[in-house]
């Protein structure tokens, strides 16, 4: 079975020579995020359940 690729996207606050940050991309039971510092290789990414992923996101800005 042929996975297919991922659409990542980068916060429009991560710039070409500044900071870096993370990119995400969804799929249909994962949201999967990586470090945009691994680019072009793409490096390792985490994955997580949409579920798991809009909690961290809630939390993150609130605190």
């Amino acid at each position: 079975m042929k996975t297919p690729e991922l659409t990542w996207i980068k916060s429009s606050y991560s710039t070409n020579d500044g900071p870096e940050c993370v990119e995400v991309a969804t799929a249909p039971t994962t949201v999967h995020v990586r470090d945009s510092k691994q680019l072009p290789t793409g490096g390792p990414h985490l994955g997580f359940t949409p579920a798991a992923w809009a909690d961290f996101v809630t939390y993150a800005s609130q605190n």
